[in-house]
């Protein structure tokens, strides 16, 4: 089944609001075992025509987002049932919907809204509890141009995703009828780029059948998509983990963060941070993960050099010597963070995030790391991520996740 959504709203186009409805869409369909074909967006008004014309005849079904609100510019349904030639009506149904939610919540009805109520005659009216605007559902049946089923639904995600739940996923099981649902498994890798997978496995991972793959790559990090039968992903999974095993974060979709997380559950260990140049991502990045709790205990931001020395206990003498970034400070950070929290572990971060600050020596993008471990010493780890500032404080907590990952799975 070709499935096509077109999104609809200026907004989305000027970026004052993330559209997030495709990757939604697209997880929601796959679980289902239908996929996304194609998605376009385009703002309100008469663009919806074009786009909609060319959908139409083309897809099986049409998911349309937006443009149901009771303003000049949201002409979804006009658009809708004038190309399909189908006439509009009052619903009494949607009618009385409407006017339940504004006396419930004891306010007046603005006349305008009673275009929520005019409904294409053979449309399926869809409830919406947590709106004005009702979705709609044109089946194939009245549909004079096509074959297409048309759903067109609101676009606040909070009236949305439960329409879609509660009245579209039941119609497209109905009208797919797909029984065999593909599964699919995401592994996680850092410190390897794509063209590593393109010269290592990429063709073994070709001549295996019935296998749909591909790649995703992020800052210090590159995703492996694999599709297919159960039998398919593990012959796919066991030729990537042969290959590169000691580069794997998590085989279950698990961010670097979580993998860091459970480890240290895992051991009952607990987790401090020190951080100059990051300030505080890891750990914002750590934090972010539910069951946090039980392993982290402190976070420094320790920017300015009195800072370190009187958070941390580092030498004025060390940082005058070597400067901020240097491994003799990222050590004494990473050591009083563990001194200072009793923590079992401790990551230290210092470096250059640019576009000024650096020298020949150090160079913006140069950042030193520290992990100290309670009876385990202390380990300092130069890097280089020479990045635009934002991109910068993401790959250098990246390489300081990965430094404590592969200290908890005892690798060097």
């Amino acid at each position: 089944m070709k499935i096509e959504i077109l999104n609809t709203g200026t907004e989305l186009l000027l970026g004052n609001t993330l559209n997030t409805h495709g990757g939604w869409f697209g997880r929601q369909l796959f679980a289902m075992g239908l996929r996304v074909a194609r998605q376009a967006t385009v703002p309100d008004g008469e663009a919806i025509h074009e786009a909609f014309g060319e959908m139409v005849d083309r897809a099986d079904v049409l998911l349309i987002t937006g443009g149901l609100g009771p303003t000049s510019d949201d002409l979804t349904r006009e658009i809708v049932a004038e190309t399909l030639g189908i006439e509009l009506h009052q619903d009494e149904q949607a009618l009385r919907n409407l006017e339940s939610f504004f006396a419930l919540r004891d306010k007046p009805m603005a006349p305008a809204n009673l275009r929520q109520a005019m409904v294409p005659i053979g449309a399926d009216v869809l409830p919406n509890p947590n709106g004005t605007a009702p979705g709609l559902y044109l089946p194939p049946r009245i549909n004079g141009r096509s074959n297409c089923a048309v759903f067109l639904l609101p676009g606040p995600p909070r009236e949305l995703y439960p329409m879609f739940h509660s009245e579209v996923a039941p119609r497209l099981r109905a009208l797919a009828g797909v029984s065999d649902v593909a599964e699919a498994a995401e592994l996680k890798f850092t410190g390897i780029g794509e063209s590593d997978f393109h010269h290592g496995i990429d063709a073994q991972l070709a001549d295996i059948p019935g296998l749909e793959y591909g790649y995703c790559a992020r800052i210090g990090e590159v995703d492996l998509r694999l599709i297919g039968s159960p039998e398919a992903i593990a012959a796919g999974r066991d030729l990537a983990l042969n290959s590169f095993g000691g580069h794997l974060i998590s085989d279950d979709g698990s961010s670097l963060e979580a993998t860091v997380v459970r480890l240290l559950r895992e051991k009952a260990a607990k987790l401090a941070t020190a951080e100059s140049c990051t300030g505080g991502l890891i750990a914002n990045r750590v934090t972010n993960v539910p069951g946090a709790s039980e392993v982290f205990t402190h976070g420094w931001v320790t920017y300015a050099n009195e800072a370190k020395a009187s958070q941390l206990g580092v030498p004025m003498e060390i940082l005058e010597s070597h400067g901020a970034v240097s491994e003799e400070v990222a050590r004494t950070m990473a050591e009083g963070s563990l001194r200072e929290s009793g923590a079992d572990y401790a990551i230290a971060v210092t470096g250059i995030a640019g576009p000024t600050g650096g020298t020949e020596e150090k160079p913006v993008g140069t950042a030193w790391l520290g992990l100290a471990e309670k009876g385990g010493g202390t380990l300092a780890v130069k890097v280089f991520h020479p990045r635009a500032r934002k991109d910068f404080k993401q790959a250098v907590s990246q390489s300081a996740l990965e430094l404590l990952r592969r200290r908890l799975v005892g690798m060097g």
